[in-house]
């Protein structure tokens, strides 16, 4: 799952001075306050000629996009703004997929949205409410993004808009220190992973912490080890089936992922460091589910790329820092590197041509450079410089996707209906976590698929 909910942190002097910077870069008068925009002929605002004429006017983006990370999405559209005179207001939610629907529903739909979930897409585009991406959308978006990418946001046929921001969320953390200190060798398979888990265990210290709980989205880390699992057991084409419902939900070849997940996250000598036992998984919520390592209550944390963000401010991500990542190992080498990965899709519910204008730039190069710039950001876009990318994890995660050997999937729940994706998925999740059992819960997400 690709949601977002983000601890407040601060932001580093480098993005601060870029803030700066960009700022000033097309001079003091702020079109978008005074409605005078002076200063579209400069040189600096050259890149923003092509999204010129609507000075004054507001464009609004509601997306799941919080605290640190949004602060630098404002960052990342400064200069479009005061070059363009157009003011971008984004508002981000922790309740994001529950209260979208319920927007568009009542007649409140944002401008855009910066949808993590192809399977909402579609629910909007079968009921009419977004609006087909304009020609000059799909025109950037095909010159930038692979078309694999581009598949997940069209519906029968119509091009709903460009991926923005991606991850991988096939990483474990860890604390390099650590493991320096206690003689650890970072784990290359499944088999090595779990010998280290049983030394860890041994040693007194729970080897693994965990945390789902996300407000209206708890549930959803727990949907991402089984995607990942369902890839490191079955062939890619069989989790395709999955996600599709050519195979029922209950497949045992879905059960034996869920299974094998268990042996992690409902083994008691295993979990949940610096938190309790397995049902404490539940209440933990994401965002703190790993800190337990930056003082020594657990090793390892199976979680996205994003994660870099939430680590308590001063932590140092690096291979030698307080924290990094490793790649959550395939069971069989030989049949490559299974990488599950997600993204947002900007989608439009407005085809105002300011609107167009903003949907279209947050498809360009400019804007993917703007943002890796800032830093903790990485895109499938071709125009990006990975000399803009600073952030390790992020080189990690490039890497990986650029891996000849890695097997490329987006997140299963996305992709699955969001009655089922992020509706009985997440919900079936937290009553397994919670000691129902595996059938049991299959079954159910099963019986919810939409006819």
């Amino acid at each position: 799952m690709a949601v977002f909910a983000r601890p407040r942190q601060a932001l580093v002097i480098a993005g601060a001075l870029g803030l700066a910077l960009s700022a000033t870069a097309c001079g003091t008068g702020s079109s978008s306050s005074s409605g005078n925009n002076t200063n579209a002929d400069s040189a600096e605002c050259a890149p923003y000629e092509k999204y010129q004429g609507h000075d004054g006017k507001k464009v609004t983006i509601y997306s799941s996009i919080r605290d640190i990370e949004a602060d630098r999405l404002d960052e990342s559209w400064k200069q479009f703004e005061e070059c363009t005179g157009i003011d971008i207001n984004h508002e981000g939610s922790g309740e994001f997929e529950a209260q979208l629907p319920v927007r568009v529903d009542g007649g409140n739909a944002p401008d855009l949205a910066f949808i993590p979930q192809p399977g909402l897409i579609q629910r909007f585009a079968e009921r009419d409410q977004i609006k087909a991406a304009s020609a000059e959308t799909k025109a950037m978006a095909e010159e930038n993004y692979p078309a694999d990418w581009l598949t997940y946001s069209t519906v029968n046929g119509t091009f709903y808009g460009a991926p923005l921001g991606s991850n991988v969320k096939s990483f474990v953390w860890y604390s390099p220190k650590m493991f320096q200190e206690k003689g650890w060798a970072v784990p290359n398979t499944w088999d090595e992973m779990i010998k280290l888990s049983d030394t860890i265990a041994d040693s007194g210290t729970k080897p693994w912490c965990a945390g789902i709980e996300s407000g209206e989205a708890t549930g959803w880390p727990a949907t991402d080890w089984i995607e990942d699992l369902m890839l490191r057991t079955q062939t890619p084409e069989v989790y395709d089936q999955w996600t599709k419902h050519e195979i029922p939900f209950n497949d045992p070849r879905v059960a034996e992922a869920l299974d094998r997940a268990g042996t992690i996250l409902k083994n008691e000598k295993y979990v949940n460091g610096g938190f309790g036992g397995v049902r404490s998984i539940a209440t933990t919520s994401f965002q703190e589910a790993g800190v337990p390592i930056t003082a020594g209550k657990c090793a390892l944390h199976r979680q996205a790329s994003f994660y870099a963000n939430q680590w308590p401010q001063g932590t140092r991500v690096a291979e030698d820092g307080d924290v990094f990542a490793f790649y959550f190992p395939a069971i069989d080498p030989a049949k490559g590197k299974p990488v599950l990965g997600g993204g947002e899709f900007v989608t439009a519910f407005s085809d105002r041509p300011e609107v167009q204008a903003v949907q279209t730039y947050l498809a360009s190069g400019e804007h993917a450079n703007s943002r890796a710039k800032i830093g903790d950001w990485v895109s499938a876009n071709n125009k990006l410089d990975l000399a803009n990318v600073a952030n390790p994890i992020d080189k990690l995660s490039a890497e990986l996707l650029q891996d000849d050997s890695s097997v490329f999937r987006f997140d299963g729940s996305d992709l699955m209906p969001a009655a089922v994706g992020n509706g009985t998925f997440w919900k079936g999740m937290v009553e397994w976590i919670n000691g129902r059992d595996t059938a049991t819960v299959l079954q159910g997400i099963e019986s919810s698929w939409p006819n």
